[in-house]
């Protein structure tokens, strides 16, 4: 057993301070990520921080949306995702979206019914006659790893997938297309499963099935993808995953991730976008941070160099020795080299001058 009175007092300070810094970055890592399913800063397989990352790659600006004010400030060459949306938007929050999309926005929208019936409203919201099919896309010709997992083959050539052969769903569903512009569509091999039992009955046909259509609204576009999961890490391994979101990253200027009705931001991510957003609260976090400095400068821990005989000689202070300026600057010199002289001296003497010498 340590007794901890044991142990040198020195020793015992570097331990706290390696506890508080452990305590410190374990805090910051836990604000700053997040384990949300789809969420952008969760890097684990249900995330989608790899959308974020190769949105990087194309050397497009990105955003977090956490209000939709920000569709009334942002260019129109920008491309806004909206992946599987718990929430409604309310009648001014469409509105907002929609005059972002007539102005030349894209709005790509990865939704599912199943889960929540607030991407349909959205698309109803904005005057879309697209729909989501409620029941599970299957392939058993063309696949990964299952059925379930189809390998959407059938792709149009178009900006938003060029070079890509095909795209690979998890467990999503297809579309109704309406009067919209089919992207992608599954192989003539794919089927609904409205029952559920994970093979072709009763009236079931086979198909193909639109997963990604197109929509112009004005100077705008609305892409809406039948399974939000094309977006997360794990299935953006998929080569033609990954290659349709570099179309749709490279072909703007900006992309936006719009988490405003959906998974949550961690909280250090929260904050920093709050303060960017606010040149109110930059002012004022610029101005506490200089008084902190000017309050660091002028209190440098020197009435603890002389108030405290570790700072000094023990044994001088124990004899009586008396610590004079020079002692002082001769301290601050190896501790803050980078002072003028003129600083040092005029510290040393105000500190032996408020000691009482």
């Amino acid at each position: 057993m340590i007794v901890l009175d044991s142990v040198p007092e020195e020793y015992g300070r570097i331990l706290a301070y390696g506890l508080a810094l452990g305590l410190l970055v374990t805090l910051v890592y836990a604000a700053s990520t997040s384990g949300t399913v789809f969420g952008a800063y969760n890097s684990r397989w249900d995330g989608s921080a790899s959308l974020r990352g190769i949105a990087d790659q194309t050397d497009t600006e990105i955003n977090l949306i956490q209000e939709t004010e920000t569709y009334t400030t942002v260019e129109t060459d920008a491309v806004a995702f909206v992946l599987a949306p718990t929430e409604n938007y309310t009648t001014q929050e469409v509105a907002r979206l929609r005059t972002f999309i007539r102005r030349g926005g894209t709005l790509v929208l990865a939704s599912d019914t199943r889960s929540s019936p607030a991407g349909e409203r959205l698309l109803r919201a904005l005057g879309s006659a697209v729909g989501f099919v409620n029941a599970t896309v299957r392939d058993e010709q063309y696949t990964y790893r299952s059925p379930a997992m189809p390998v959407a083959r059938n792709v149009r050539n178009h900006t938003l997938t060029r070079d890509t052969e095909s795209v690979t769903l998890n467990y999503g569903t297809a579309l109704r297309p309406g009067n919209a512009t089919v992207l992608v569509n599954t192989s003539e091999f794919a089927y609904l499963d409205r029952d559920g039992s994970q093979s072709i009955t009763g009236n079931e046909t086979l198909a193909r099935r639109p997963v990604i259509v197109e929509e112009q609204f004005g100077n705008g576009t609305v892409v809406t993808v039948s399974d939000p999961s094309v977006f997360i890490n794990s299935m953006l391994e998929r080569p033609g995953n990954e290659q349709f979101v570099r179309n749709l990253a490279g072909t703007h200027q900006r992309v936006l991730l719009d988490y405003s009705h959906t998974a949550a931001v961690p909280p250090l991510v929260a904050a920093l976008l709050t303060v960017r957003q606010s040149p109110l609260l930059q002012i004022l976090l610029g101005v506490v941070g200089l008084a902190l400095v000017v309050v660091w400068g002028r209190n440098v821990d020197v009435g603890s160099l002389v108030a405290n005989p570790k700072k000094t000689d023990d044994a001088s202070t124990a004899a009586g020795i008396t610590v004079d300026a020079a002692d002082v600057a001769a301290y601050l010199r190896r501790e803050y080299p980078e002072w003028d002289e003129e600083r040092t001296q005029r510290i040393a003497e105000s500190a032996v001058r408020d000691r009482g010498e």
